[in-house]
């Protein structure tokens, strides 16, 4: 029997159960108004169970939808108050645990891929793991040389629960393109499945981790575990303690938080220029804050591959998302395909939505924050037809980055931090500077990479 509940029908009915738990609890919150209990305690508990139940479910199916229920918790922050207290905690968890594999069921993959023998690769072997996410769980153990190491097992079935998670994404193609009729939610859904089925393979996630670690070696404000061994469904690095940003998130005073923030901030906007590659999946669960003030930096099998000409195309963009001229930006927009053929938007209303958005690369600081991330949500969300972010796109080439930026703002909301993003910008992605003579080079954004 599969340790994940592969199959379409059961995962269905899982998620499925979702929206009729709440319904259930919905009818049994208004018979207890009706017997007398105050209706503010009555929807707080309502809350409180739907998100228990959230973890538990998402928890339990892994795969597309515990990677989504991660993705979620990001964005609690943009949660309105009166709602976001409840599900707080409880999405957080779906940041760094899930419910475990049975221990004979990790000592089967570790068989399977390092053979009968797998104990003489260590001289210590925790049964019980130290942090679970979508696809795999860590165990913690010592190497046969004597270093901490961090064992990461990927869930047997985790690749085909994937594809049944995301093939049902897909199906829901119509439903995004009434919502959103400007976009192609077929490529968009197709490029973002393609990057994510690559988590799977501990191959890529390896060499990817690798050279990222070369990248920033001996670096001042990072550190990257060294790739110790691979194999199959097996991927052992070094072992790396730390304060968890969620708990930097929760509990850190504000000098803190702005470190870490700057810090995590720098890291993602970094790694395309030092590196070719930007960390994929940026959820704070993958970020430690070390001893001696450095940022730690964990799973590398979300991870973009950014080439130098594009690098420019995303600067420039970046750069002309803060012009004051409207025509210029459609322009740009267009040549991305960020607004399709054939779209028309109104520019002023264009203008309106982006001049906020854009705040944090205009000012010399700015300060991230939870009321401005539901301002920002509202935003976007607004499905009234006369809004302006109907029209618009997402080219697959911009998919994860876009998953980057948007979570990544999201994660330095969480943080209530201000730092100096601009700067950031200026200094790490090539093409956000103003050419000498002030002005930007909108023709450079149509050369392909």
């Amino acid at each position: 029997m599969s340790d994940l509940p592969r199959r379409a029908v059961t995962r269905s009915a899982k998620l499925a159960s979702l929206p009729i738990g709440f319904a259930g609890r919905t009818a049994l919150g208004v018979g207890k108004r009706t017997f007398g209990k105050p209706a503010e305690a009555v929807a707080m508990e309502i809350q409180t169970r739907t998100a228990e139940q959230l973890f538990k479910v998402l928890g339990e199916l892994k795969g597309g939808a515990m990677k989504l229920g991660q993705m979620l918790s990001i964005f609690e922050a943009a949660l309105p108050p009166e709602i976001a207290g409840p599900y707080r905690a409880t999405l957080t968890k779906l940041q760094e645990a899930a419910p475990p594999l049975p221990v004979s069921t990790v000592h089967g993959v570790l068989e399977e891929f390092l053979g009968e023998d797998w104990r003489d690769y260590f001289e210590s072997f925790d049964d019980k793991p130290a942090a679970a996410a979508s696809i795999g769980q860590v165990h913690r153990a010592v190497w046969h040389d004597g270093r901490a190491v961090a064992v990461k097992v990927q869930y047997p079935g985790a690749g085909k629960a994937l594809i049944s998670d995301f093939n049902q994404l897909a199906r829901l193609g119509r439903l995004f393109g009434v919502l959103m009729p400007g976009l192609d939610v077929k490529s968009m859904l197709a490029e973002l499945k393609e990057r994510v089925v690559e988590e799977l393979d501990y191959t890529i996630e390896a060499e990817s981790q690798s050279l990222f670690r070369a990248a920033y070696l001996d670096d001042p404000d990072f550190y990257v575990p060294e790739v110790i061994a691979q194999s199959g469904n097996i991927l052992i690095t070094e072992w790396m303690d730390g304060t968890l940003l969620s708990k930097i998130i929760s509990d850190g005073d504000q000098d803190t938080r702005n470190h870490a923030a700057l810090l995590y901030c720098r890291f993602l906007l970094s790694g395309p220029k030092r590196c070719g590659m930007l960390h994929g999946d940026p959820h704070p669960g993958n970020f430690r804050l070390l001893e001696d003030g450095r940022l730690g930096v964990l799973d590398f099998g979300a991870v973009d591959r950014i080439p130098g000409g594009f690098q420019k195309r995303l600067g420039l963009l970046l750069r002309i998302g803060t012009m004051a001229d409207i025509d210029e930006i459609e322009d740009a927009l267009r040549r991305e395909d960020f607004i399709r053929e054939g779209v028309e938007v109104d520019a002023e209303s264009l203008q309106a939505f982006l001049a906020p958005v854009t705040e944090p690369f205009v000012t010399e600081t700015f300060k991230f924050n939870r009321e401005w991330l539901r301002d920002m949500a509202a935003r976007v969300t607004d499905l009234r037809p006369s809004n302006v972010v109907r029209q618009l796109n997402l080219p697959p080439e911009y998919v994860i980055i876009h998953r980057v930026l948007s979570a990544g703002t999201g994660v330095l909301c969480q943080l209530d931090c201000e730092i100096p993003a601009r700067a950031e910008s200026l200094k790490w992605v090539p093409g956000f500077a103003d050419d000498e003579d002030g002005s930007v080079d909108c023709g450079a954004l149509s050369v392909r990479p």
